[in-house]
């Protein structure tokens, strides 16, 4: 039977490309790996700790995986750019997870400026300047999932996080726009957003009995359970789910 555009068959070859932003990070690194385990070639995006996604790497392929990694600053679109089209010489894109992002907390009253802009340039520009240049190379091959990280502060606001919820909210709209831009074209769009997950930050952030009052499963969510949910929204199953703010937290409201 002949495949029809957008009903969620298999574009092109069974294994895909994907690229994973920020994925030096403990949620980053479990996503990469998890898609790795699925059978794709995954590019590991880091900026400021290439080391740990080349270590990453290293591990995926011993483990029979295929990956690399590759550093490039998110927020220059030039540099971006060009990262880009070396990756886009060997193919196409056709899973992107944008999980770059960054904290500078601060209440709003005591915030700079600085603050405020660096942390909207890396969640919100840095999806513009990352996504835009795989999105013509992905329509062509008439298959692809763009996945977004966002967190439980754009949906729940949190103290001193203005520009890190403000960042993260305004990706929930551009994701909703192109959802609807590309629906016709067989590639989904959704957003993912944790609430408190495992990593050494968190352990110092909140402690087990701030974690146990503010979630109702009193436990920090695993990165790995996050990268499961991702790796479903990025596979052919996923084909009709698109546009959608989907939150792992717990069950925090």
């Amino acid at each position: 039977m002949a495949e029809r555009p957008g009903d969620g068959s298999v574009r092109g070859p069974a294994v895909k490309r994907a690229l994973v932003t920020g994925a030096s990070g403990s949620i980053g690194a479990a996503i990469a790996a998890t898609l790795a385990a699925a059978g794709h070639h995954v590019y590991l995006h880091a900026n400021g700790h290439l080391p740990r996604a080349e270590i990453l790497a290293a591990e995926i392929m011993a483990l029979g995986g295929s990956a690399e990694a590759l550093r490039f600053d998110i927020t220059k679109p030039d540099e971006t750019a060009a990262a880009l089209a070396a990756i886009l010489a060997a193919g196409p894109i056709q899973i992107l997870v944008n999980n770059a992002g960054i904290h500078d907390d601060a209440v709003m009253p005591g915030m700079r400026p600085d603050q405020w802009s660096r942390v909207i340039d890396v969640s919100l520009n840095g999806f513009f300047n990352v996504t835009q240049p795989l999105l013509l190379p992905m329509i062509r091959t008439r298959w692809g999932r763009i996945v977004n990280i966002s967190s439980v502060s754009a949906i729940m606001g949190n103290r001193g996080q203005a520009n890190y919820a403000a960042a993260k909210a305004g990706l929930h709209g551009a994701a909703r726009a192109l959802s609807l831009e590309l629906a016709s074209r067989g590639i989904t769009v959704n957003t993912v957003a944790p609430g408190i997950i495992a990593s050494p930050a968190t352990e110092t952030l909140f402690p087990k009995e701030a974690i146990a009052r503010m979630v109702p499963m009193q436990r920090a969510g695993q990165p790995e359970e996050v990268a499961d949910l991702v790796a479903f929204l990025a596979s052919k199953r996923a084909a009709y789910i698109s546009g959608q703010v989907i939150s792992i937290n717990g069950g925090m409201a």
